[in-house]
């Protein structure tokens, strides 16, 4: 519908999603709904705060892998900098550690990816009423139990990718040679692996990383 006929009070959506082919095209597509207007597009998590301060969005659409930030992180700052703006987090990864995080983040909404942009726009004037919109596949993870992990386990695992030692880990990090490998016991423990590196799988796996 062309912009002159859209309605005196669009819904305004800022759209955070690193892949350009992607961003733009979920922003044309929501642009050709006529109650829904695309105020602000960013790359990168760490974007997302200033563009809604800028834009003043009344629903934020947010990827989860995103450089800078994530999207987890993105929501969280967004409840506690813009709290008017709702946040939907729409994502390829549907799990159900992810889930949990994005509901203790403050998002509104949780989608994957793979379903049609009418079930996109319809959540996004759901949430806006005060809804609370989750993917039906997903909807049955809200009653699993919250990842085991610890804030400082998880840095830990996130340190270990690439092959970083336990001495690169612990620089990084700030702490003793022994207080990561007490860590990385712990963690390997929780997710029952063998190593350091199958609890990073594991962990990634259901969304606690």
């Amino acid at each position: 519908m062309p912009r002159d006929h859209r309605p005196a009070k669009s819904v305004r959506v800022l759209l955070a999603e690193d892949q350009g082919m992607m961003r733009g095209a979920l922003a044309l597509l929501l642009g050709l709904e006529a109650d829904i207007e695309v105020v602000a597009q960013v790359g990168r998590g760490d974007a997302v705060v200033d563009a809604a301060l800028t834009s003043r969005p009344d629903v934020a659409l947010l990827d989860i892998e995103l450089p800078g930030r994530s999207g987890l992180d993105a929501a969280a700052d967004l409840r506690d900098e813009v709290p008017d703006c709702r946040v939907l987090i729409l994502t390829t990864f549907g799990r159900p550690g992810y889930l949990r995080r994005a509901m203790e983040a403050g998002a509104a909404g949780f989608l994957v990816k793979d379903g049609p942009v009418e079930e996109l726009a319809s959540a996004i004037r759901r949430v806006l009423t005060g809804e609370t919109v989750i993917d039906p596949a997903l909807a049955a993870a809200l009653s699993a139990g919250p990842s085991p992990l610890t804030a400082r386990e998880r840095d830990v695992l996130n340190a270990s990718v690439d092959g970083a030692t336990v001495s690169d880990i612990a620089a990084a990090l700030h702490l003793s040679e022994s207080t990561v490998r007490n860590y990385l016991s712990s963690a390997i423990g929780k997710t029952g692996t063998r190593n350091r590196m199958e609890a990073v799988r594991a962990a990634r796996q259901q969304g606690w990383l």
